[in-house]
């Protein structure tokens, strides 16, 4: 998740289960016009956390939450690196990153978190849309590792705003990738029907970028095939039941009503109940909680279909219930 800047700000929680540390800025570096990489490192030299390419961070910067995805090296336990978009409808985020936050300063950071791992496959098409390029570098540079072939095509709306490119090419002439740069001023938009028409079924495709670009490689691309990573929450029409539903939060003890113009989430925080979140809209799986018994009503943008068909876990900021009643491990 490249970067959840105008998303609304969420209480400052963490879940035990997730890495929670105070990082120093080591560096930062202009790699596009309007995107700062920031490297990340343990105030004490420890090695960090270890994380596979498609991961993400929490970090907390000014007050907000905001999600970032690592577009470092994975074998590189010494610094985490981010790509930073100075994001004009910015809630906060992103702009205190560019206007404020400096090397020598630390910041808090939840994770690695992944929900757009990179699952082994004879090849690879990878599509980004602008800062989307973040998670596909990652995956990029694993492909190259491997010596799987890959694809990569990146629009943006000039090469001066398309960061890492230099990188990208490197990647591409170490033997297995090639790279199509597709800047709107000079060529347009990404010609999509030429990218997947004929794509071999064995191919995965992974997208990350805005709605649009999503929207329009989900019309072409087979769903099997297919992994994408968004920025916010697409706008769709629910024929689901709205209506109000009890929840039992067996490790706390405590019996929740949702009304239905309330989600789990809000219900557990009225409750007092400690309840990480960020994005509310279903998107970054900081609120992914354990279901126990029940069946969900599953409304997020991030879980497989696989995933909902097996019901063990839901976003309680987004899903309601499909059954009597819903279980949770909260």
């Amino acid at each position: 998740m490249t970067s959840n800047d105008t998303q609304p700000d969420t209480p400052d929680q963490a879940t035990a289960a997730e890495p929670r540390l105070d990082l120093l800025v080591h560096r930062m570096t202009w790699e596009a016009d309007g995107v700062l990489s920031v490297d990340l490192v343990h105030p004490d030299g420890k090695p960090l956390p270890a994380w596979q390419p498609g991961a993400h961070l929490d970090l907390h910067v000014g007050g907000h939450t905001r999600q970032y995805s690592l577009c470092g090296d994975p074998l590189d336990t010494t610094r985490y690196r981010l790509g930073v978009l100075n994001e004009p409808a910015s809630r906060g985020g992103s702009r205190f990153v560019h206007t404020q936050l400096r090397p020598g300063q630390t910041v808090t950071a939840v994770g690695p978190r992944n929900h757009f791992a990179l699952t082994d496959a004879p090849a690879y098409l990878f599509i980004a849309g602008g800062i989307g390029i973040t998670p596909l570098l990652a995956m990029a540079r694993e492909a190259t590792r491997k010596g799987v072939p890959w694809r990569l095509v990146h629009g943006g709306r000039s090469r001066a705003s398309m960061a890492f490119g230099s990188e990208l090419a490197d990647l591409a002439t170490q033997g297995s990738g090639e790279l199509v740069l597709h800047p709107q001023d000079e060529h347009g938009y990404i010609d999509l029907d030429a990218a997947l028409t004929g794509l071999d079924e064995n191919t995965l495709v992974y997208c990350c970028g805005p709605e649009p670009l999503l929207a329009a490689v989900e019309d072409r691309c087979p769903a099997a095939q297919l992994r994408v990573e968004r920025f916010a929450a697409p706008t769709v029409e629910r024929s689901g039941d709205d209506s109000a539903f009890e929840v039992e939060c067996r490790r706390s003890g405590v019996t929740l009503t949702v009304g239905a113009d309330t989600s789990v989430l809000e219900a557990a925080e009225a409750a007092g109940l400690q309840a990480e979140s960020s994005c509310r809209d279903g998107i970054c799986g900081s609120c992914e909680t354990r279901v126990l018994e029940g069946v969900p009503d599953h409304r997020d943008f991030l879980l497989s279909e696989a995933e909902h068909a097996a019901n063990a876990t839901m976003m309680i900021c987004v899903s309601r219930c499909a059954s009597d009643r819903l279980v949770l491990d909260l």
